[in-house]
């Protein structure tokens, strides 16, 4: 745990403590007035209601929207199964800023709904949820799909053979069952959109905003220090909250259950039921991410002789110092570093997690301390996922400008802010297969003489490189997707592909419109690609993703 412990100390929590500190002991003495100032401001309530309020009316539509395509993807074997699954979780690894130009693409001013019926859903509401359903789909379909996918389906046959109907059967059997899985998934997208921030920016307009998208506006444009850093603590002990239950709910999910293999449970689709079920998911599917991703892509070629593409090749001397398309060279070596940081953090962690004893019960005299540690440490790497990345990037600038860490100037900065949203994927996936693997085959290496480091190679690492593969490709995807905490550090003469969306989405003309999508395009095709290998070495039970 040391080193994970230590990683996060200095490249999480120092930023985020220097930050606030910075904002709330602007002269050296502590204002704490200023935090009663601050959240007793009808404008900042405002914003956390919404926030708040957003989060909930999301995280129910997309339960709501998704809940289908779990059982689809858990039950019933199609053609094409894969690359479904691997399409409808694009949206997930796209950055939000790119989320928020497809649907700006679709529902805005110009838009395919504006050019075909005059409607407009940009600046309103509905257009949030509906981006919000679009990224966490797939959150709900793979945490809750993968535990549906194990659960026995002989438990619910046996109560409708003892005179129980479908419904019955599935609310008393299937549905306890799979409470836990949908409590994680519930409340991990509820902690996505209560910290949205490229979304909201881009479609909400000056109407609506987050506490994330108020944090960056107080801390870039206002430079109000000391608001930021009460918005950042109301956030924080939010998502910590929040996280607390997560990890509860996880912890719960993987020690309550005896599931069988995945493979065996799914089944060709019977009836008109299934079959209808089948095609309303697939409906759903093309026209709540497949329409958004395609629109995407016809904006960017909507220009003769692939113009918006040959822009991109140009510097203009006004957006960047460099051509727009050196953005993807810059983001593909920053991900890279992002991701074997990513994994050689998220593996130390995944292991020590897997080794802590689980606690006993109460009733057994057992002490519920080793229950605590595995709980708090599992909330801590999840923390990234939560805070705000906003003032995770500031933070960078202020915390690590000193001797023996000033790394302003310095290009790992970009890969670090990266790999602190990789980390938590690779815990996710690695920790089910890890805590899996049979102690007594360590046990029967050692007696034979193999060292620790020679046990994890000959043992644990053959029955878990494909997971760890997977969590690999999880951290790339994710790492070519993080704004927040980029857009601060990101150099003009080496943008990433989504800062380099987000300043072309923000200079006037038609363009700067079509590179925007035509690199966001871009950004979605890799994406895609890392995704559908990603499909081919994913084992049966990989965790969550």
């Amino acid at each position: 745990m040391a080193g994970p412990v230590a990683f996060f100390a200095v490249f999480f929590a120092w930023p985020v403590a220097a930050i606030v500190a910075r904002g709330l002991r602007p002269d050296g003495g502590w204002q704490l007035g200023r935090i009663a100032d601050v959240v007793t401001r009808s404008d900042l309530r405002h914003v956390l209601w919404f926030t708040t309020w957003q989060a909930l009316a999301s995280t129910a539509l997309t339960l709501l929207v998704a809940l289908p395509g779990a059982y689809v993807f858990a039950r019933l074997d199609f053609p094409g199964k894969r690359v479904l699954r691997a399409v409808v979780t694009v949206p997930f690894v796209l950055p939000t800023v790119v989320v928020g130009t497809a649907f700006l693409a679709l529902v805005g001013r110009g838009g395919l709904l504006d050019d075909l019926w005059g409607v407009r859903l940009d600046t309103t509401v509905w257009a949030i949820l509906l981006a919000h359903v679009f990224f966490n789909y797939a959150v709900v379909v793979r945490t809750v799909g993968g535990l549906w996918s194990g659960l026995d389906p002989r438990q619910e046959e046996a109560a409708r053979m003892l005179g129980a109907a479908p419904l019955t059967a599935w609310r008393t059997v299937t549905l306890p069952a799979l409470a836990p899985a949908v409590a994680a998934a519930a409340l991990m997208v509820f902690l996505f959109t209560f910290t949205s921030f490229g979304v909201v920016q881009i479609l909400g307009g000056p109407t609506f905003a987050t506490l994330e998208v108020e944090i960056y506006r107080q801390t870039s444009q206002i430079f109000d220090l000391s608001t930021a850093a009460v918005l950042t603590l109301v956030q924080f002990t939010a998502v910590a909250a929040v996280l607390a239950v997560h990890a509860w709910t996880v912890r719960r999910r993987e020690t309550a259950l005896r599931l069988v293999d995945a493979s065996l449970t799914a089944r060709r689709p019977r009836g008109a039921g299934q079959w209808a079920l089948l095609a309303g998911v697939l409906a759903t599917v093309v026209a709540l991410v497949l329409l958004p991703l395609g629109v995407l892509v016809q904006r960017s070629l909507d220009a003769p002789g692939l113009r918006y593409y040959r822009a991109l090749t140009h510097e203009d001397g006004g957006t960047f110092l460099v051509a727009p398309i050196a953005a993807v060279g810059n983001s593909l070596r920053y991900a890279v570093v992002a991701t074997a940081i990513a994994v050689l953090i998220g593996s130390l962690a995944a292991a020590a997690l897997s080794r802590l004893p689980p606690a006993r019960p109460r009733s057994a005299g057992g002490t519920p301390v080793a229950d605590r540690i595995v709980r708090g440490f599992d909330a801590l790497l999840m923390l990234p996922l939560g805070v705000s990345a906003v003032t995770v990037g500031f933070g960078f600038l202020i915390a690590l400008d000193a001797p023996p860490l000033d790394l302003r100037q310095s290009w790992i900065l970009v890969p670090l802010a990266q790999a602190l949203v990789g980390v938590p994927f690779v815990v996710r996936t690695m920790l089910p297969v890890l805590r899996a693997v049979d102690g007594r085959l360590r046990e029967a290496a050692a007696v034979l003489g193999a060292s620790p480091w020679r046990v994890w190679r000959e043992v644990d690492l053959p029955l878990v490189r494909r997971a760890l593969l997977v969590a690999a490709g999880f951290a790339f995807a994710v790492s070519l997707g993080e704004f927040g905490a980029t857009v601060f550090i990101a150099r003009p003469d080496n943008p990433t592909l989504p800062v380099a969306v987000a300043r072309l989405l923000g200079r006037p003309g038609d363009l700067n419109y079509g590179q925007a999508m035509a690199l966001s395009t871009i950004l979605m095709v890799v994406c895609a690609a890392a995704l559908l290998v990603l499909e081919r070495l994913r084992p049966h039970r990989t965790g969550e993703f």
